[in-house]
């Protein structure tokens, strides 16, 4: 394969941002971020490298959840701008080469849609079976609900009926019935909606509750054969709206083990979803962090499916807009993670996870930032970094619930982190104070200073973007003696990425062979002016610092990139 052939499956090697608009920037001084002020930020996003903006709902919405609890899917929330600032941005951002994905919510929406409205006025509205209603009176469901703080149950009995209507998650966020072929109609209109105006993609909310068929209500014998024959019409209407203007992907948010996942992206097929979130190695790359040893982050890459289509891919990140759930862990695994990095109650959410930012957890060290995002980088898959954390941002706990790590974006020193110059009484959420404030932390100050997190993300950046290996290789790990050092190596093709990473405070020398290289074989490291060559038995050593990190490329003949 040609290097020029990968630019067809583009997310494999894409840099993706995630951005919650409203706190991001306030370009007129409302107090909450909007599209314009998104788009004065496109050239910051270039600057770091993003190859890729994934946006938070920005549409109409009561928002009792970020706005994940949607009033009207085809709209745009009027405090964020229109229509017409949307396609600017988009522009704005594809003249910048960076593509842009949207959220698609396709298990609920918000009881103020609609739908929902003419679902609840009567048994026989034509709309009814657009959710999922019953009539008898439902068993104890306390352990399915995602909010147990606030939800006892995923049913709520309605007043106007009497009956109970389906909510995984709020009971002001109904679950619709995608079981009924005029849901799955009205999902792929929106879908070709937002296609037609230029987005790239979507990432796909809580994919499989929109396919449990234990729940959903089959419509006049019109039974899917196979719950995921959905999510292969879904990825087929994509394909065929978005073909006059490149590959458009469907990221899917798919919380299961890799074996279950599996099915997800279709198996060897390939036809459902194009990428998935890695939620496994996630959890078990903060239990490596927690213990120092790299065995559970290589229990995770080997318990990936081999057999998978090459047009899929996973998506790895460290932190996203929600908690950091922990529940693919066992208890014992949970309660060390949580121990180590959520020592008190207040830094937990909902018994499972975590609601701090990176920087917070690993107590502002640098050294191990810049370790963690090193592993982000390298690992196979597609990096997706979430705003803030390339400054390393804090989280403020007096904000409740998730919206936590969602504070306004710490521009500089000035009023409200520089996000906005309203009141701050109107600023959309509170901005973070103490040693994480913007005084501390922002972006200024991360531009100017060479060694800070920022620099080393962008360095990151650019180096993983000249390294098709990751995105497209294959994972082997290398033995080698250490349990604090992960060691493996990306192989595409004839190209192969030897990747170090120390996960302990202490130096440490890491002897390793490549035994199907030959003496002489040089090593060249991307990072810092440094050469390794095999010896005759095709193995060298390479020294890594407390939390250190190594990419090293086997120098080719004809190989034509940099080193």
């Amino acid at each position: 394969m040609r290097i020029t052939e990968t630019a067809d499956l583009w997310y494999k090697n894409a840099f993706i941002y995630c951005i919650d608009m409203e706190v991001y920037l306030d370009s007129n001084n409302d107090g909450i971020g909007d599209i314009d002020g998104m788009c004065q930020r496109i050239d910051y996003l270039a600057e770091i490298g993003v190859t890729c903006i994934w946006l938070m709902p920005f549409y109409p919405s009561p928002r009792r959840d970020s706005g994940y609890d949607i009033a009207d899917f085809y709209g745009v929330d009027q405090r964020y701008g229109d229509h017409g600032d949307i396609v600017e941005l988009i522009r704005t951002a594809h003249d910048r080469g960076i593509r842009v994905i949207i959220d698609l919510v396709i298990n609920h929406t918000s009881d103020q849609h609609y739908w929902f409205r003419r679902s609840r006025a009567s048994t026989d509205n034509p709309y009814r079976d657009y959710y999922v209603w019953r009539g008898d009176t439902p068993p104890d469901t306390s352990d399915q609900t995602m909010f147990p703080d606030s939800e006892d149950g995923i049913w709520t009995q309605d007043e106007k009926t009497g009956e109970w209507y389906l909510h995984h998650f709020l009971h002001t966020q109904p679950d619709l019935n995608t079981a009924n072929p005029q849901v799955r109609d009205e999902i792929s209109k929106i879908m070709g909606f937002w296609l037609q105006l230029g987005v790239d993609g979507f990432r796909v909310d809580a994919v499989p509750f929109a396919i449990n068929q234990t729940t959903l209500i089959e419509i006049d014998d019109d039974e899917m054969a196979e719950p995921h024959d959905y999510l292969r019409a879904l990825r087929s209407f994509m394909q065929r709206r978005a073909s006059g203007q490149g590959a458009a992907i469907m990221l899917g948010e798919v919380n299961l083990p890799h074996e279950e996942q599996r099915a997800f992206f279709g198996g060897s097929d390939g036809d459902q979803l194009s990428m998935q979130f890695d939620f496994f190695t996630n959890q078990k790359m903060f239990l490596s962090f927690a213990r120092q040893d790299a065995a559970p982050i290589e229990e995770a890459l080997k318990s990936r499916p081999t057999d998978l289509n090459e047009e899929v891919q996973y998506a790895n990140f460290l932190r996203n807009h929600d908690e950091l759930t922990l529940d693919l862990l066992t208890e014992d695994e949970r309660n060390e993670v949580l121990d180590t990095f959520a020592p008190d109650e207040e830094h937990r959410f909902a018994g499972r996870g975590i609601r701090r930012r990176l920087p917070t957890m690993f107590e502002g060290d640098p050294r191990r930032l810049k370790l963690a995002y090193s592993l982000l980088f390298s690992l196979p898959g597609t990096p997706v970094l979430y705003y803030g954390e390339e400054i390393s941002m804090g989280e403020n706990l007096d904000v409740p619930g998730r919206e936590a790590v969602r504070t306004p974006m710490q521009w500089s020193s000035e009023k409200n982190a520089g996000f906005s110059s309203a009141s701050p009484s109107k600023v959309a959420r509170a901005v973070t104070e103490g040693s994480y404030g913007p005084e501390h932390v922002n972006a200024g100050i991360s531009r100017r200073e060479q060694d800070s997190l920022l620099h080393w993300i962008t360095r990151l950046a650019k180096r993983y973007r000249e390294s098709p290996e990751i995105g497209w290789g294959d994972a082997n790990i290398i033995e080698q003696p250490h349990r604090c050092v992960l060691a493996y190596r990306m192989v595409w093709e004839d190209h192969t990425l030897v990747l170090l990473h120390n996960l302990a405070s202490e130096p440490v020398q890491v002897p390793f062979a490549l035994s199907d290289e030959g003496p002489g074989t040089l090593l060249m490291d991307l990072m810092v002016d440094d050469t390794f060559e095999l010896d005759g038995e095709s193995s060298t050593e390479a020294r890594l610092d407390g939390f250190g990190s190594r990419w090293l490329r086997i120098k080719r003949e004809g190989d034509p990139r940099l080193v």
